[in-house]
């Protein structure tokens, strides 16, 4: 008497190897690394920008002096940045912004290299809030110390003086505006990290 023996074959269902399916997270997490890479460079450019036009406005401002000579070389009008406080103040201000930015750009490097780093851009948004506050306070001084010399005040007797000092109103009218410029790129380079933070 056979005995018939019959063999039932079971297909386990197939998987994928692992090394794929971490290759496929690394390639979904690859996007949002580049666009933050890229936002990372612009910081970077951004912060070289800011630091031209605030280093310019610092050492346009402190070397602004112009004389005025009346009949005589004793008898000398005379206009400089520190003979006002609010210019003097503005040069501060933007030397420190100066020297902040100088010190930012590894940070932005690191930034670069690794745009996942949160901790940097939250540091980075609180000193840049920080120095904004400070060159627009210079900026908004000098601005109205600005006003002032090319339109005057009657009411207060002031009288004027760019009719006299073109060129020294030429180059504080400048500073100013450079000032305002680097003000204005870090408000901008603050909304690129919360942007970089948000995609985090």
């Amino acid at each position: 008497m056979s005995q018939h023996q019959s063999t039932v074959t079971i297909q386990e269902p197939k998987s994928q190897p692992r090394g794929k399916v971490g290759a496929m997270k690394v390639a979904m997490g690859s996007g949002g690394g580049g666009v933050k890479r890229g936002l990372a460079i612009f910081d970077f450019i951004l912060r070289l920008a800011a630091l031209a036009a605030a280093l310019g406005a610092t050492i346009a401002m402190g070397t602004s002096e112009e004389t005025l000579q009346f009949f005589t070389q004793n008898f000398q009008f005379r206009a400089r940045y520190d003979d006002l406080p609010a210019f003097s103040f503005f040069v501060g201000a933007n030397a420190v912004v100066s020297a902040y930015l100088v010190l930012s750009l590894p940070f932005s490097i690191v930034s670069i290299v690794r745009p996942q780093a949160a901790a940097i851009r939250l540091l980075l948004i609180i000193l840049d809030t920080v120095a904004i506050a400070l060159i627009s306070a210079g900026a908004g001084a000098a601005a109205a110390i600005v006003y002032l010399a090319h339109q005057g005040n009657s009411k207060i007797n002031w009288v004027a003086i760019c009719q006299q000092f073109g060129n020294f109103c030429q180059r504080v009218s400048g500073s100013v505006v450079g000032s305002f410029i680097a003000a204005f790129i870090l408000i901008v380079l603050v909304i690129i990290s919360a942007l970089s933070l948000r995609k985090n």
